[in-house]
């Protein structure tokens, strides 16, 4: 076999291959194998036709295509190592040249990762919040867990923000109640925003006993996006009770035996996530700056396929989970079609970007992954797709994905070198010591940028519905 390569630019290529009929041989063999297995000819036994009788009955032709077929993986993937190429999706194959016992000509044209110079970086430099914690930020978080114990008690009076009421709804739409339209013993706190638009208005002032109408889009079931005449009746009405903020409290809601060992421990832990939120904020200000420092070639198909990916996944994965459509997701979002596509290339083309640098990175840095860091960012996948270590672990496996986890992990590693060899200050001037957070958090942050990076979101998806 003879391969040539032509650059036709730099994220694409043209290989040019011929390979002797004799090498065709193996292929040959096994398409009469194969179609000698699927045929039946009187006078022979399964398995046993002979080839001239195969050519006779069936045609040469069809066991050159099939040949042709079986062989062709095989020298591209030869004529790809021979060019010591780093291709990207499938190519798109054109046969040239071909007639029985004559050399087979080929050609196929396929996206490469472009070549990628990776600059200083150490010159880097970025801000980030300040780690503090202010008297409202505690007071604030005390007071959501004051909301976690609070208490109900029965009211004779009508309804107020912030009163919980136990609703009976009723939905309809053109005058037929819909069959997952209607509910009851629904518990609402008023204000709250958590059930449908209009409810607030509709039952604020009604005591128990009281019935309202009201008009509403449905956000999910069988008339999503419709609108929707809903009737509600208050079947009681209930006010909230906080408990008060003292030692008791303390003693109640955690460990502590006074208010003021809870206030000490709930600025620690406040510190703590700001001190994670310090991490994320230089990751991603530092990727950033990392982007606008190095040029990258994008290759066009690789990123047509990726918004699609993209695309797909909103439309069959997210929006049936929301009860959207794309004209209805377009109105929430309040963007147009186009305005959606230009904020989703501009992703997608990042995501891509991102991770060629990172993977540039990883190859100039002679990055590994260890089994522990592997098994430690699968159990943070895991978490994030709903799924037990176990379930996510055997969904990977099956799919074919632990290179695109070892990958993710290495990619973390990269972006936690660039960002230790940053300056990191805060707002107030001062330096910010990231190296714990940023190794335990790296793989985190980076986002996926091919095909291949989603495919263990799909494969995790599957799973799930497979067990479902």
């Amino acid at each position: 076999m003879k391969s040539a390569v032509e650059t036709l630019n730099p994220t694409r290529v043209r290989l040019t291959v011929e390979v002797p009929f004799e090498e065709l041989k193996p292929s040959l063999d096994a398409a009469y194998k194969k179609i000698n297995q699927q045929v039946t000819v009187p006078g022979f036994r399964k398995g046993k036709i002979p080839a001239r009788v195969i050519d006779q009955r069936f045609g040469r032709g069809s066991v050159l295509e099939e040949a042709i077929n079986d062989a062709l993986p095989k020298f591209y993937t030869e004529a790809v190592s021979e060019g010591e190429l780093n291709v990207l999706g499938q190519p798109d194959v054109d046969i040239t040249e071909f007639n029985d016992g004559q050399d087979l000509k080929f050609t196929a044209e396929v996206d490469i990762r472009p070549a990628i110079e990776i600059p200083d970086y150490s010159g880097i430099e970025v801000t980030v919040d300040a780690l503090e914690v202010s008297d409202e930020d505690v007071d604030k978080s005390l007071e959501q867990l004051r909301e976690r114990f609070a208490s109900t008690t029965p009211v004779e009076r009508a309804a107020a923000e912030g009163d919980v009421v136990v609703l009976d709804l009723e939905a309809s739409v053109d005058g037929e109640v819909l069959e997952d339209g209607v509910a009851q013993g629904v518990s609402y706190t008023i204000g709250s925003g958590q059930l449908l638009e209009g409810i607030d208005e509709a039952v604020t002032g009604l005591e128990a006993g009281g019935t309202a109408t009201f008009e509403s889009e449905l956000k999910g079931g069988s008339a999503a996006g419709k609108t929707s005449s809903v009737k509600v009746d208050v079947t009681s009405v209930q006010a909230r009770e906080l408990p008060a903020l003292d030692d008791d409290f303390a003693q109640l809601a955690s460990e502590f035996d006074t208010l003021e060992e809870l206030r000490a421990d709930s600025v620690k832990r406040l510190e703590n996530m700001k001190r994670y939120d310090q991490a994320t904020q230089a990751q991603e200000k530092v990727l950033d700056a990392l982007l606008e420092l190095v040029e990258v070639p994008m290759p066009e198909k690789l990123l047509a396929d990726e918004i699609q990916t993209r695309k797909h996944n909103l439309e069959h994965h997210q929006f049936p989970a929301l009860g959207l459509d794309w004209d209805s997701y377009l109105e929430r979002e309040g963007k147009t079609a186009e305005e959606h596509d230009a904020e989703l290339g501009a992703q997608a083309t990042k995501g891509i970007k991102t991770q060629f640098i990172l993977d540039e990175l990883v190859s100039k840095e002679q990055l590994s992954v260890n089994q522990e860091e592997l098994t430690e960012h699968l159990m943070r996948r895991a978490a994030s797709s709903g799924m037990s270590p176990d379930q996510f672990a055997q969904a990977v496996v099956e799919g074919g994905q632990v290179p695109m986890l070892v990958g993710e992990v290495a990619r973390g590693k990269a972006l936690a070198v660039v960002v230790e060899a940053a300056k990191v200050t805060d707002t107030n001037g001062e330096p910010v010591d990231l190296d714990d957070e940023v190794e335990d958090e790296g793989a985190v942050t980076v986002e996926a940028g091919s095909d291949e990076d989603a495919a263990a979101d799909e494969t995790a998806d599957e799973a799930t519905s497979d067990k479902a």
